[in-house]
């Protein structure tokens, strides 16, 4: 099980350094992947100011990611993370949409795939086996 977080979509869609591994995963079959509910309204803003909104759908429903809905304990889950994370609390300084990433990972107990090194300074292990600088965001 891997969870999705927006900055490895973007890496894909832009051609970034990370893009084919990300890629790799995404479209790999063999592991299942989750995507909050959160992340992907993210994403979809993200894509829309590249102008890669359909592009990004055509890449969510590609993935056959599941998409993990958003419920009050996983707000707070959220919540939790950006007081642990959050920019102005920790170096990672996570925004509002990592937190959900994160906090997906962390409920499930498995990797994110991201790109950056933001989540590096978490507690949560990286589905990359490198570590890519964040071109997207």
């Amino acid at each position: 099980m891997i969870v999705v977080d927006t900055s490895a979509l973007m890496a894909v869609l832009k051609t970034e350094t990370a893009a084919a591994e990300c890629n790799d995963i995404l479209s790999d079959g063999s592991q299942r992947l989750l995507i909050s509910a959160a992340t992907v309204t993210e994403a979809y803003i993200v894509a829309s100011r590249n102008q890669r909104l359909v592009e990004m759908k055509m890449l969510i429903a590609a993935s056959e990611a599941e998409i993990i809905p958003l419920t009050s304990t996983r707000a707070e889950r959220a919540a939790i993370a950006y007081q642990r994370f959050g920019k102005g609390f920790h170096s990672a300084a996570l925004n509002f949409g990592d937190c959900f990433s994160y906090a997906t990972a962390e409920e499930f107990g498995c990797p994110l795939l991201y790109v950056g090194d933001d989540f590096a300074r978490t507690d949560i292990r990286s589905a990359l086996t490198t570590t890519s600088p964040n071109e997207s965001l």
